[in-house]
C-alpha cells in the first residue's frame, strides 16, 4: 500500500492543528509542500529563510531540496526583488534545477511576506 498522509513537523503541529494545514502531504515517493514564507529585515534575508524552512519541512519528511522537480513561488513587487530571491534558491539549491513558475501577486497569507515558495519533490530511485 502507498504511504500516504499530511507531514507536520512537530514545530508547526499547534497550525495543523489551528488552521487544519498541513506543511505537506505525501503520497508515495512523491511529497508536495504547502507555500513557505521566510521572516527577516530584508529580502536576502527573508528568502534565505524561506529555504531554511522549506529545507526543514522536506527533512522532515525524509526529503530534500535535491528531490524537488518542481517549484512555483509567488512574488510581491515582483520586479524589486526576483533577483534576491533567485540568489538565495541558487544558493540553497543546485543543479539540475527544477521546473520553476515565478508568478506575481499584490499579496501573500502573512502581510509583511515578500514572497512563498512551494514545490513538489519526489524521491531519487
Amino acid at each position: 500500500m502507498t504511504e500516504r498522509g499530511p507531514v507536520v513537523p512537530e514545530d508547526s503541529q499547534a497550525s495543523y492543528d489551528r488552521f487544519h494545514f498541513a506543511p505537506a502531504y505525501r503520497v508515495g515517493d512523491t511529497l508536495y509542500v504547502s507555500g513557505v514564507i521566510g521572516s527577516g529585515e530584508s529580502p536576502e534575508d527573508e528568502f534565505a529563510s524561506a529555504f531554511e524552512s522549506l529545507a526543514r519541512v522536506l527533512d522532515s519528511a525524509g526529503f530534500s531540496l535535491g528531490d524537488v522537480v518542481e517549484m512555483t513561488s509567488f512574488h510581491v513587487d515582483m520586479s524589486k526583488t526576483l533577483g534576491a530571491f533567485m540568489a538565495a534558491r541558487d544558493n540553497a539549491m543546485s543543479a539540475p534545477w527544477p521546473a520553476w513558475t515565478a508568478i506575481g501577486c499584490t499579496e501573500l497569507a502573512i502581510p509583511t511576506g515578500r514572497a512563498e515558495v512551494k514545490v513538489t519533490a519526489v524521491l531519487q530511485s
